[in-house]
């Protein structure tokens, strides 16, 4: 890479970064997953990194549920402890080997829970990794000094919009108790137990369980679906951020902010069509997109933006440059970039940035503040004046790197 001090792409490798939409179980090193599976006699369609990329996690994916079809294996091999402890620390270590300095890591608890791990031993595991990474982070000379600024990181527990018999002891047992209940009955209270458990771990265990979350296949799933659990966790001070517009209309977008409490969007990509709309009460679609662009606008409900997986699960967009963030640019809304899964889609953050500013012509001033938004819009673990603190420190090293590559 280039040592001038006008390149822009080592200017980005070097910044201060977040992560506010990533996944655990999409984001293991592969050599990680190999070798995890051949000691737990865990089955996958190749024991090497090519195979699997070939195979697996591939470069380019049919849709949103071909996509998600890796999870299987990696998940597979996150049923103890110590597995998850380890992927947890590799991946503190991969987010901050590329300049992310807060990650707000998110997965679903329930998916790891079996007769040999409670679902408090399953975030337990998780915490120790990433806060043992981040104390050997925070440790090196430059961090002590205060000539950089130290990381940090939150956890964000997600609740399943459904699920089904195999996807984990966990599920399969409430599946059997609840058996002639209506499923989305027992999605509920799937969601509903997990929110209660996560203020437990939370208030009892001290752990930094900022905020809840759905995901999994978005269409006949509504966020509507998880109301009870949301109020509960809205009503303890838990943040709130849904999957939405990822694979369905605007409609999805809107219950989430207004049924869910959303305080940022996971995708949004759906966001403008007006023509994915599916309430046929909704007469004027164009207006009704137009009115909740505006409400997003006005409350500053960010939208975490994924840009290649994006790409990978809907390939009707096509090229980059059709990305539907040039519209959410253009609207001024409170956007953070990104990666989703590191694994399943190739990826880090400061590609995906790269990515943004090759594409969408950013200004420095945008750039900038696109950067620092990550930072202020996160669900940061500490009080209010602390988050203060750690924002200026970050905002302050930004501009020292802006100065030492002649950007300001």
């Amino acid at each position: 890479m280039s040592t001038s001090k006008n390149n822009i792409h080592e200017f980005l490798a070097r910044i201060p970064k977040t992560d506010l939409h990533v996944h655990l179980d999409g984001s293991l090193r592969v050599s990680t997953l190999i070798e995890l599976a051949k000691s737990g006699n865990i089955e996958l369609p190749s024991y090497t990194e090519a195979g699997l990329n070939e195979l697996v996690f591939k470069d380019q994916y049919k849709d949103l549920m071909d996509y998600l079809q890796g999870f299987g294996y990696t998940v597979s091999v996150m049923q103890n402890p110590e597995n998850l402890e380890r992927i947890a620390y590799e991946f503190a270590w991969d987010n901050f080997n590329e300049g992310v300095r807060y990650f707000e890591v998110r997965f679903a608890p329930q998916l790891h829970i079996n007769k040999n791990q409670s679902i408090e031993d399953v975030v337990t595991a998780v915490n120790k990794g990433l806060a043992k990474a981040k104390k050997e982070f925070n440790e090196q000379p430059a961090v002590l000094s205060e000539k950089e600024p130290p990381a940090n990181y939150a956890i964000i527990a997600c609740a399943m919009r459904a699920f089904f018999p195999g996807m984990s002891q966990f599920y399969d047992t409430i599946l059997e108790v609840h058996r002639f209940s209506k499923s989305k009955k027992i999605f509920s209270l799937a969601s509903v137990e997990l929110v209660e458990a996560m203020i437990k771990a939370r208030d009892e265990l001290e752990l930094p369980i900022v905020g809840v979350d759905i995901a999994g296949a978005e269409e006949g799933y509504p966020p509507e679906d998880h109301k009870e659990a949301f109020d509960i966790a809205h009503s303890n001070f838990l943040k709130k951020t849904v999957h939405a517009g990822e694979a369905y209309g605007p409609e999805s977008i809107f219950q989430a902010i207004t049924l869910l409490h959303a305080d940022r969007i996971g995708h949004g990509y759906y966001l403008f069509s007006y023509d994915k709309i599916k309430d046929n009460s909704i007469i004027d679609k164009e207006k009704y997109v137009e009115n909740l662009a505006q409400f997003i606008a006005d409350r500053r409900i960010t939208i975490e933006v994924c840009l290649t997986s994006n790409l990978q699960t809907n390939p009707e967009i096509g090229d980059i440059c059709n990305h539907e963030f040039r519209k959410m640019k253009a609207a001024r809304l409170s956007t953070t970039i990104c990666t989703d899964n590191r694994t399943v889609s190739k990826t880090n953050v400061t590609r995906e940035i790269e990515l943004a500013v090759d594409t969408f012509d950013f200004t420095e001033i945008e750039l900038r503040n696109s950067i620092i938004y990550g930072f202020k819009r996160s669900f940061f673990p500490g009080t209010y004046k602390e988050k203060r603190v750690y924002v200026r420190k970050i905002i302050n090293y930004y501009e020292k790197l802006q100065k030492e590559y002649g950007r300001i």
